[in-house]
């Protein structure tokens, strides 16, 4: 693994966990696992990814159960296909936790050192054959798994001022860009940020509205018990029109805007002066203030992502309520980097010219910590199997959120960093982060990363829900006073026959814990069991009719393309699709037709050559 942050501490701990003997490079030790910018896990869609990840038998979920300050559940107002667990972390013991993972790890080398070179041998075709770092030594290996984060060739940007550096002050990686480039690998230039830092100390909280976490937390680990811990407050402020009025008075300076910086950022995380000229109709926008951990005072203000000069950062931070004498402790930055176009990967994230080497996290033109450690595990897993003479792990679209994550970079590529979000999830509502486990731990048992305790433990939990759910379906309610009291204290229509339990509990007004006063059969459950049976019974048809469009969208997954096929000579191909097509090489027609320029007939065309195909084969 060639760096130590999400994506390479999952997969050098799926590698080692699996029996390989593996080695993870870091520029600095002291970074692994770092959290540059917000030090939180999880939130809309990432959540998702984060429970999937413990799912396939990672480690980031344990590892923000054990270090989280503060939990919530998000979205609670909207449906369950959109609940997203997300949780304040304290950076250090996040840290510390991860890089303690790794030491303790069998099977695990760490090591300091900074890769400037990949060793490739070309007979009889390309493969990778190890690193060599900046000192001159060498590691051999047989794969190779690049995790560099935005450290390749990265640049900090504040106003007029720049220096090649990585996150937090460290050193960048300036080597690899022109090893990769030299192999044919092509890359790209993305830019990202994070916002000022700041001494909670000489922050007002009384002109803030707070941000407890929930009562009752929910652990991002499926073998996680309960989580009792003193939970720290965020808080919550708006920018104004005084502070968007620095800020326009200030464009000059900013180097977004004066063409400093070159790399493309984030759209669904934008700077504040690019939220300021895009939205210029908004008087207001949302600033929370985050603690960044139990041992220290330093405050995060997420909201208020700049590259602006340090000057003007000042002047608009102190015109918020609650910051007017704030002290700043860290400065907001840019930060460049560069990254590879990932439609140059499989599925299995292995470089479709180069044997053994494979991408994971930032490097294929991602953000977000959780979107590294996705790919970071199914990296690790595949890099295994390939040494191992064994099939990889590909996941579908239909799979999780992981499969929505990788098949979106290999098929359809990304112009910009890449942020994992429910909407981007066809089939959310089967994909929940409540049933990540009932989805993925199967998988991760038949990779060898979910052992048989744990498996044991898995599908004894598997059958209470599916028992729970056939006794609710089969259990009659007579009509009784108890019924009807129930129902009127719900605002729900009465019954004076006997009714189904499960018919009731579909009424959008009644809730299986409601239940509990009129089931006297009920067996005593844990909280995420309840809500799973709840969830299965009360939107049953919605999930029926899903699971239908799954069906229809496997039956495309389950036609493979060859590898070798000429796109160019299938008659009846629009160009542009063979084009895409040669280009891409997708691996089955379904991938094929999720390609921007294959349009439906494209897709005939290809069915009818397959079978044509296979006819002359056989």
């Amino acid at each position: 693994m060639v760096g130590a942050g999400h994506a390479g501490c999952e997969a050098a701990l799926a590698c080692a966990r699996l029996g390989a003997s593996t080695l993870i490079l870091s520029i600095n030790l002291d970074s692994v696992a770092n959290m540059p910018c917000n030090p939180n896990i999880g939130g809309t869609g990432k959540g998702h990814l984060v429970r999937e990840v413990d799912a396939l038998g990672g480690e980031m979920g344990r590892a923000a159960d054990s270090t989280m300050i503060q939990s919530r559940m998000l979205n609670r107002a909207k449906g369950p296909a959109v609940f997203s667990l997300r949780a304040q972390i304290d950076r250090r013991s996040y840290q510390a936790y991860m890089k303690r993972a790794l030491e303790e790890q069998p099977n695990l080398d760490v090591r300091q050192a900074e890769a400037v070179e990949l060793l490739v041998e070309n007979a009889p075709e390309p493969r990778v054959a190890g690193v060599r770092v900046r000192t001159g030594a060498v590691f051999y290996a047989r794969a190779v798994i690049l995790t560099t984060g935005t450290y390749l060739k990265a640049r900090i940007i504040i106003g007029e001022f720049s220096q090649n550096s990585g996150p937090d002050g460290l050193f960048p990686a300036n080597g690899l860009s022109d090893s990769l480039a030299s192999l044919g690998v092509r890359l790209r230039r993305f830019k990202t940020g994070t916002p000022a830092r700041v001494n909670g100390r000489t922050v007002d909280f009384s002109k803030t509205e707070e941000q407890p976490g929930d009562e009752r937390i929910t652990p991002f680990s499926f073998t996680t018990g309960r989580v009792d811990i003193e939970q720290s407050s965020c808080w919550l402020t708006h920018t104004n029109e005084r502070t968007h009025e620095i800020i326009r008075q200030n464009l000059s300076r900013s180097p977004l805007f004066s063409g400093v910086i070159k790399g493309t950022g984030a759209r669904y995380c934008p700077s504040i002066e690019d939220k300021i000229v895009r939205f210029a109709d908004r008087k207001a926008h949302q600033v929370f203030i985050e603690p960044m951990g139990r041992g220290t005072r330093e405050m995060y203000l997420q909201g208020l992502s700049s590259s602006l000069p340090e000057d003007v950062q000042a002047q608009l931070i102190r015109t918020i309520p609650g910051l007017e004498d704030v002290k700043i402790t860290r400065s907001a930055y840019a930060i460049e980097y560069d990254c590879i176009d990932p439609t140059q990967l499989n599925l299995s994230l292995e470089f479709k010219g180069i044997g053994g080497l494979f991408a994971a996290g930032q490097i294929n033109g991602t953000s977000g910590y959780e979107e590294a450690a996705a790919q970071g595990i199914v990296a690790g897993i595949n890099a295994f199997m390939l040494l191992n003479g064994r099939e990889p792990l590909i996941l579908k679209r239909s799979d999780g959120y992981i499969g929505v994550l990788i098949d979106d970079l290999i098929t359809k590529g990304t112009n910009e960093p890449y942020r994992m979000m429910t909407s981007r999830a066809e089939y959310r509502l089967i994909l929940r982060q409540d049933n990540a486990d009932i989805r993925l731990t199967p998988y991760g048992h038949a990779a060898g990363l979910i052992g048989a305790e744990r498996y044991a433990r898995f599908l004894e939990r598997r059958k209470t829900i599916e028992d729970e759910i056939a006794r609710v379906k089969s259990a009659v309610l007579p009509p009784s006073d108890a019924v009807r009291a129930l129902l009127a204290s719900l605002g729900s229509a009465p019954v004076n026959t006997g009714i189904r339990m499960d018919e009731l509990l579909r009424r959008p007004e009644v809730t299986y814990a409601a239940l509990a006063a009129v089931d006297a059969g009920r067996p005593a459950l844990a909280p995420d069991i309840e809500e799973q049976v709840e969830i299965s019974i009360k939107y049953e048809g919605y999930i029926k009719r899903q699971e239908q469009d799954v069906a229809q969208f496997q039956k495309l997954e389950g036609k493979p393309l060859p590898r070798d096929a000429r796109y160019g000579e299938i008659r009846g191909l629009r160009i542009e699709a063979a084009q895409k097509l040669d280009a891409l090489k997708p691996e089955s027609v379904g991938q094929a037709s999720r390609i921007s320029g294959v349009s439906p007939s494209d897709v005939s065309v290809l069915l009818v050559w397959l079978a044509r195909r296979g006819a002359n084969i056989k």
